[in-house]
């Protein structure tokens, strides 16, 4: 029988990158996803039923309230789900490999590229739930934290990624406005999952960073995905970070990734070389089988 790894928040981008993926990347696995209409992660005893049943090998831990205006509006919320299932999970995982994903948010974003070992300062709730929730998993030295950024992609809802967001606006006739000033380092969402199948078979454990080679504004990223999404046009103004109301946004959360890069057997892409690469290609342009070196 094969080993086997759960992986939570399957119904989410990057939890479902991760199960569509499985096949090519994660052989050696038997991979169980779980969504949140599988399973209440805050609902403890029902967990330990879960993992009495399942006895898994490992665990990549998806799940999450990621996003950062319903932190902001139930911070109990976002601790009970980022914090609270998170180090539940771990505990659970004390025997096995555990791969939480995190954020580039745990940074303030005054500084940029921003390595593992810089101090991390969040500025809104969901970077300081995110922030506590890997102290609770790096307590065990068998398990892994890896902190992400801005993911493109495709979900099966349509309603996951910043690009379906986007493609939504346009399409029923908002502007968007796109901060000139305000950087992120954007990644496909398939190269995820590639990645941490192979921390997962090298047992590789810590902290990690993984985010994309290019260092844009998102007025950048909104440019360069009108070549991709010709219904953009016309619908992208850009403005700046200064105006903004709302929940705390840091203001430049790439990150340097030459610590994971050196442990993987592809170079990881810039967003703009993965556009105009998969725009040459056949196919969707996030196709699940196309995270290729």
């Amino acid at each position: 029988m094969k080993p086997r790894v759960i992986v939570t928040g399957t119904a989410g981008l990057i939890g479902q990158y991760f199960v569509k993926t499985a096949a090519r990347w994660a052989s050696g696995w038997e991979v169980h996803g779980l969504t949140r209409a599988d399973l209440d992660l805050t609902d403890f005893s029902s967990v330990e039923r879960m993992w009495e049943r399942l006895q898994p090998n490992a665990v990549i831990h998806c799940a999450a309230l990621s996003r950062t205006k319903d932190c902001e509006r139930d911070p109990q919320q976002a601790r009970r789900i980022n914090v609270e299932a998170t180090a539940y999970l771990a505990g659970c995982s004390k025997e096995i490999p555990f791969v939480f994903l995190s954020s580039g948010e745990v940074f303030d974003g005054q500084v940029g590229w921003y390595r593992e070992t810089d101090h991390a300062n969040p500025i809104n709730v969901y970077g300081q739930t995110k922030l506590e929730a890997e102290h609770r998993v790096l307590q065990n030295p068998r398990h892994t934290v890896v902190r992400i950024v801005l993911t493109a992609g495709i979900s099966l809802n349509g309603d996951r990624s910043f690009v379906e967001d986007m493609r939504q606006a346009a399409t029923s006739g908002r502007a968007m406005t796109l901060y000139g000033d305000e950087f992120r380092c954007p990644l496909p969402a398939g190269v995820i999952p590639r990645a941490v199948w192979e921390l997962v078979n090298r047992e590789a454990t810590g902290l990690y960073h993984l985010g994309g080679r290019d260092r844009l504004s998102r007025w950048e990223i909104g440019q360069a995905l009108l070549a991709c999404y010709p219904e953009l046009q016309g619908h992208l103004f850009e403005g700046s970070s200064t105006s903004h109301t709302g929940a705390p946004r840091p203001r430049d959360l790439s990150l340097n990734c030459d610590k994971l890069q050196a442990l993987l057997s592809f170079p990881i892409p810039g967003f703009r070389e993965w556009l105009r690469d998969r725009m040459q290609q056949e196919g969707d342009l996030w196709d699940y089988e196309s995270t290729l070196a």
